[in-house]
């Protein structure tokens, strides 16, 4: 009997075993043995980050993603900046405003960054009577209850810019870091959306919005529109 063999082919069987049910644990979501080797989409999957949202009670490598908040390259001039990353869901004009709805996913960083040089004017805050929906009725909040709202009120070069925080019905808590009159700079932080959904950016209608509907935005980075003042 050949010992070395033998004692190798109980370890791998053993591995073999441990890798199967720990797979079976964890199923339908990915094996702890698989997960560092695949992308954040499918290292946590949308179901089971919902569960962890609605529990309050996520895994502690993703909560360890999900606050990850980088340094940004803030590009220097007149212009206007993503205040989220995420994809740039929807540009609409109403009563003489131009709104930009950029769509958050999990896996989206959630730091929220001032679109221009400005002064906080005000911090709105609004509980869970307000409505939530898609595209425009995010905005407008219709169609569905949602827990939270925040609106950062900016006076900038343009007028008077929002930035709005917009929760789903998957996420509680809106941080907002600034107050009013504090002086911003350009792609400076904001707040958080803690397991949030979407940001709307809310600028007078003569400032158009450059970048094509349906890409991704980052916050600090992405230009939204060329000049803030014409």
């Amino acid at each position: 009997m050949n010992l070395p063999v033998l004692t190798l082919q109980c370890c791998l069987l053993g591995a073999g075993g441990i890798a199967v049910g720990l797979w079976a644990r964890h199923f339908p979501f990915p094996s702890p043995v698989v997960k560092p080797l695949l992308p954040p989409e499918q290292r946590w999957p949308t179901e089971q980050v919902r569960e962890w949202a609605l529990s309050g009670r996520p895994d502690a490598g993703f909560l360890a993603f999900f606050e990850r908040d980088p340094e940004r390259t803030v590009p220097p001039g007149n212009d206007l900046v993503a205040p989220a990353d995420g994809v740039l869901l929807e540009v609409f004009v109403k009563g003489g405003r131009r709104y930009a709805v950029i769509a958050l996913s999990y896996w989206d960083v959630h730091v929220q960054r001032s679109p221009c040089a400005a002064v906080v004017r005000e911090v709105r805050e609004h509980g869970d009577t307000l409505m939530d929906g898609e595209g425009a009725a995010a905005v407008f909040l219709r169609d569905k209850v949602a827990p939270v709202q925040k609106v950062v009120v900016l006076d900038t070069a343009a007028g008077p810019v929002e930035v709005r925080l917009v929760t789903s019905l998957s996420a509680r808590r809106v941080e907002v870091w600034v107050e009013p009159g504090r002086k911003l700079a350009k792609g400076e932080r904001i707040g958080r959306i803690l397991m949030g959904s979407t940001v709307v950016l809310d600028v007078p209608e003569q400032v158009d919005i450059v970048a094509a509907v349906g890409s991704r935005v980052v916050a600090g980075e992405t230009v939204l529109s060329k000049e803030l003042v014409r």
